[in-house]
């Protein structure tokens, strides 16, 4: 009734109501008609995102549960190797022995399983990461591959002596490696570039259970050797009478007491496996990082060539190479004239050989950091753009570097504070504190060089054109008559192939720039002060046991774990140091 009425009159509300009401019936009948001529536009679009939507449901599925896998792998065998490194926990090497026995039959029987699955299917690797698993890092894997295989050799026959009256696991437990070590080890040079396609949950998984299994043998590994280094004795009745490295080094014993040898060779093939500790540490480092990145790279579309092949040559580098080689000799002199002084009785002599072995550090941590100031002089003036590209592999390069060069910081930042707590007495004092100050400073110099060259496009190489003789252009002694000579026959130079002359191929000489060189030159140099930075305390170098002031100071309940925490870390920094430094070598 009011609607109608409102109608009927011609008053200034109801003339709005009327116009109101006709708005919303155009609208309706928009909207009516709007579906019948949109929907199959969008129809498409949504069946698409959809299907889209689908995928990464399902990826994220594979990622979740691989998740799922690494941390109670890593879990469950952090309790482990913690437990059966303590005498008072009921947990023995050979339940961690068993456990690991598991993981690597069950890794190796999926790395063989996915070897013959991409085989017989074309589609499922259809993309290559170019700049994951290069020659030289297949290579490094190859070589580590083979002296743990040689460790696991020493072990079986050592351990074969003790049969007779321990678990027969501890024989198994090498024999399994060695199996697993083959498998992985061609796993990793044929498929460490894959970007899977096909079954992404399944290599998800996979992936990670791979990594998780190398991250729990390292663990073990850096366990048994920090116990073989580091064991206190049971007894400290007489802790007054022993100093140094005496107090607190002593070699662990396979079995107890009462087990003994059934042949004469056991010592010395436990002496030798020990030695071979740090490439089998190495080896499980380096395959996760591995497949890590194949993780990384599941699901991914890149293209098979992301970069020109750079190839390694050392044309023109010396200065580099030269003093880097000295440096490890002397390092090495040093290091061997320290570790045979320090299993003497006499403390002078010790004290003079740690005195040695803290200035040789001092030397070659200066020199290194004089140099990388060098190199980043040098990235001041060098105009290179930044890689705009993302890969995993540089990422993770970047975060390995950052992350395990803390295990070395947190060691030096801890002796400053005890040398400088205990008012630095002594000369021995004096040169701790001096290295762990120099060393922090170079640790932060190196990881800003490493990881702006990592970031830089690859230099270009400057071609210089090689001179080139032109046939038509007339000598001062021909005559013109000579000249139209020439024009009307058609023999060329001799000097000048025939595609020179139509500008065909054209040889060209490379001159290498001076900014490149440089950087040649100090890559190369820190790549050798790496790697005798590697090898003293992966050989057993341990000069925060032999000088006694932090473990004085800390007690050693606090210091052993900082150091046998922080110090693998260290080590593994300066291996993947002198891998990325390599890389900075190649793209300079």
């Amino acid at each position: 009734m009011s609607i109608s009425s409102c109608y009927e009159c011609n008053c200034e509300p109801c003339r709005m109501m009327a116009q109101d009401k006709e708005t919303e019936e155009v609208h309706q009948s928009n909207d009516i008609n709007s579906p019948g001529q949109e929907g199959s536009k969008d129809e498409p679009e949504l069946k698409i995102s959809s299907a889209e939507v689908g995928k990464e449901k399902s990826q994220s599925w594979g990622w979740m549960g691989s998740w799922i896998i690494c941390v109670n792998i890593l879990i469950l065998g952090s309790v482990l190797v913690t437990g059966s490194t303590y005498e008072e926990i009921n947990i023995k090497a050979h339940h961690l022995q068993i456990f690991l026995i598991v993981i690597l039959l069950l890794t190796s029987m999926w790395m063989i399983y996915y070897s013959i699955y991409t085989a017989r299917n074309k589609n499922a690797v259809n993309y290559k990461d170019a700049h994951a698993g290069p020659t030289w890092l297949r290579g490094g894997l190859v070589l580590f591959a083979v002296l743990s295989i040689i460790m696991d050799i020493f072990k079986i026959a050592s351990y074969v002596g003790y049969l007779h009256c321990d678990s027969a696991v501890k024989v198994a437990f090498p024999v399994v490696q060695i199996f697993f070590i083959f498998v992985q080890t061609y796993f990793l040079w044929v498929h460490s570039k894959d970007c899977v396609q096909l079954q992404k949950n399944i290599s998800c998984c996979g992936l990670m259970l791979t990594l998780s299994t190398n991250l729990v043998l390292w663990m073990t590994a850096v366990a048994e050797e920090s116990v073989h280094q580091t064991l206190v004795p049971t007894t400290l009745s007489n802790i007054t009478k022993l100093t140094g490295r005496s107090l607190y080094i002593t070699k662990t014993s396979y079995g107890d007491h009462e087990c003994k040898c059934s042949h004469s060779s056991c010592s010395i093939f436990k002496d030798a496996y020990y030695y071979l500790y740090p490439f089998n540490i190495e080896y499980s480092l380096f395959a996760s990082a591995m497949a890590y990145i194949m993780w990384k790279n599941v699901g991914r579309l890149v293209g098979e060539h992301g970069h020109d092949k750079i190839k390694f040559h050392l044309k023109g580098i010396y200065i580099g190479p030269t003093f880097g080689i000295l440096l490890v000799i002397a390092g090495l002199a040093t290091f061997i004239a320290y570790e045979m002084e320090m299993k003497n009785e006499d403390a002078k002599a010790k004290e003079k050989a740690l005195m040695m072995h803290f200035v040789m550090n001092i030397v070659i941590v200066s020199l290194m950091s004089i140099v990388t100031v060098i190199g980043m002089t040098i990235y001041r003036v060098d105009y290179r753009e930044h890689v705009s590209e993302k890969s995993p592999t540089r990422n993770l390069d970047v975060g390995l570097l950052v992350g395990v060069s803390l295990g070395q910081f947190v060691i030096s930042y801890f002796s400053i504070i005890a040398m400088i707590a205990t008012g630095v007495k002594g000369p021995l004092n004096g040169l701790n504190l001096s290295f762990a100050i120099i060393m922090v400073i170079q640790l932060g110099l190196q990881n800003f060089f490493i990881i702006e060259g990592l970031h830089r496009e690859p230099f270009h190489e400057v071609k210089e054109p090689s001179v080139i003789v032109n046939p038509y252009v007339v000598e001062p002694g021909n005559d013109m008559n000579n000249h139209e000579g020439s024009n009307t026959n058609t023999k060329t130079s001799p000097d000048m192939p025939e595609d020179n002359l139509h500008g065909n191929k054209i040889q060209y000489k490379y001159k290498l720039l001076w900014k490149r060189r440089v950087l040649k030159e100090v890559c190369m140099f820190l790549l050798m002060g790496n790697i005798i930075l590697w090898i003293m305390p992966a050989f057993g170098a341990r000069p925060q046991f032999d000088h006694t002031t932090e473990t004085e100071f800390y007690k050693f309940n606090v210091w052993a774990p900082v150091v046998n925490v922080g110090l693998p870390f260290g080590i593994f920094y300066r291996m993947h140091s002198v891998a990325n430094l390599f890389e900075v070598f190649l793209i300079s």
